[in-house]
């Protein structure tokens, strides 16, 4: 495709080159997956700057480039300036791949906690009942028996139109998409149709540093979802103190609301909500109400924010014209790694992955599993280093709070040392009535020690990672899985 077709949609100056006759094979804003004869789109980034590395890009083959500042290359290269990069990027992607959103049923979940359960219960039950469905978000790329693993939960706008033109082209027909504030903030989904806009919750997350400079900001973000891009259908738990304020206004639309708390004005509503512990998971039951009826569902996952992602899942599958009935069924089977996934020792005591990672989702969390009285309620956590120290006392003060015992230990270090992660954390548990605590650094030693000391009755919460399949030690991600540390542990112990 010549770079000038590329540039349809934007408003550019041409610096040197000529974009009419210039082809582009690819496009990207990452230098490092450039290839020959690609468009390079330089991105100033929080840490990096994408001019610095132009004279890469073109070293690798690129030819192409729209920059928001002069950058020097040969003059074979062809480059434009722009105001935005991002969103050029965004625009000239959607056109390479000549616009896959248009010939998809995209649906765009966002919120502080249950996108991804949303999402992969949704995308579980559309597949499940013979529609052909997609996944993106944190748990990675899904569709046609593929997964591709994700740096963000969105990704860059060229990777999301790459693979929604390949979607498109496999016979796909509903996309469900994590929608972060970052990359509405980012303009990553820039130019994306969505038909579908769905809000889970909200609450204080992902402030300072790179991310929001405030709880405002990060809240008007995530708004954009339902006021920017034109969606037919908005899907709200209208629990959410914040629903009113993210769609209340909004005009021309269709809107469902639920309420897993039973509110009877809400369109999908619950009552008679049960915790059920089953002999390898927690569960929830309850009666849920559509146009006026009660059906009795469940989901193999516990608490009341279970039963708010379930009818929101609920919710989207609606639009796509399926049965309550298989919503219903497809419900009861319903898993999202890394969220509530549970493995059971055969002494009795049960292990849980979650990705909890901030105060609210550590909360809702070990509240959940204090509902179905365990003997101990063990927590096993970290905090992520380099970024959002805040959350280190969230998560302190939560789980000194409503543990019976904590084990502090790494997760995603990085340059920062655990010790120093740690020293942060543990300052909560000096506070009267805290729970005793032991500190080891080393996550995988931790996770050894918990199934070593673990006794009928247990319930131990290994937090913040989830489906994540590494640590990011120094820059690098070491292979990390916590179910099979927790099997190799569980295994080696029935051998003794």
């Amino acid at each position: 495709m010549l770079f000038s077709s590329l540039l349809r949609n934007l408003e550019y100056k041409v610096l040197t080159g000529d974009p009419a006759a210039c082809e582009v094979l690819s496009i990207c804003g990452d230098s490092r997956t450039v290839a020959d004869r690609g468009l390079f789109v330089c991105i100033r980034g929080s840490v990096n700057d994408g001019h610095k590395y132009a004279a890469m890009a073109y070293k690798n083959g690129c030819r192409a480039f729209i920059v928001e500042q002069p950058v020097k290359l040969p003059s074979d290269a062809s480059v434009v300036l722009v105001s935005d990069s991002r969103i050029a990027l965004a625009k000239a992607s959607a056109e390479f791949y000549r616009h896959p959103s248009k010939e998809l049923h995209v649906v765009g979940i966002t919120g502080t906690k249950g996108k991804t359960t949303t999402a992969l219960s949704a995308f579980e039950i559309l597949n499940g009942c013979g529609i052909p469905a997609a996944y993106i978000g944190g748990n990675g790329i899904k569709f046609g028996g593929r997964s591709i693993p994700t740096v963000n939960t969105t990704p860059e706008s060229c990777v999301l139109q790459k693979y929604m033109r390949q979607m498109a082209d496999a016979g796909i027909k509903y996309l469900i998409m994590e929608v972060s504030s970052q990359a509405i903030y980012m303009n990553r989904v820039h130019g994306i149709k969505f038909e579908t806009a769905v809000f889970t919750n909200l609450s204080e997350d992902h402030i300072g540093g790179a991310e929001h400079p405030t709880f405002e900001h990060y809240r008007d973000c995530k708004r954009r979802l339902f006021t920017d891009f034109g969606a037919k259908n908005i899907i709200y738990n209208s629990d959410d103190p914040y629903a009113e304020y993210m769609v209340g206004d909004i005009a021309e639309v269709k809107k469902t609301s639920c309420s897993p708390s039973g509110n009877t004005c809400a369109d999908i509503y619950t009552q008679n909500i049960e915790n059920t512990r089953l002999p390898h998971a927690l569960s929830v039951s309850f009666e849920m109400n559509v146009d006026g009826s009660y059906f009795p569902a469940a989901v193999p996952m516990p608490g009341r924010f279970s039963v708010a992602n379930a009818l929101l899942a609920a919710a989207i599958c609606q639009t796509s014209g399926l049965g309550i009935t298989e919503i219903i069924t497809g419900l009861a089977s319903v898993r999202a790694e890394g969220r509530f996934e549970t493995l059971s020792a055969e002494n009795g005591a049960l292990f849980i992955i979650d990705y909890a990672h901030n105060g609210a989702s550590l909360s809702a969390a070990l509240t959940t599993i204090r509902e179905f009285s365990p003997d101990r309620l063990i927590c096993l956590f970290g905090s992520v280093g380099g970024r959002t120290r805040g959350r280190r006392a969230e998560l302190g003060k939560t789980a000194a709070a409503l543990a019976d015992f904590c084990i502090l230990t790494s997760d995603n270090p990085d340059s920062e040392p655990p010790e120093k992660i740690i020293d942060d954390i543990a300052e909560c548990f000096r506070e009267d009535g805290a729970c005793p605590f032991i500190r080891i650094p080393d996550r995988r030693e931790a996770i050894r020690f918990a199934v070593a000391n673990a006794k009928n009755g247990d319930v131990i919460l290994l937090a913040g990672k989830g489906h994540e399949d590494y640590q990011l030690i120094n820059g690098k991600k070491i292979p990390f899985s916590e179910r099979s540390i927790i099997e190799e542990s569980l295994l080696e112990l029935a051998e003794v």
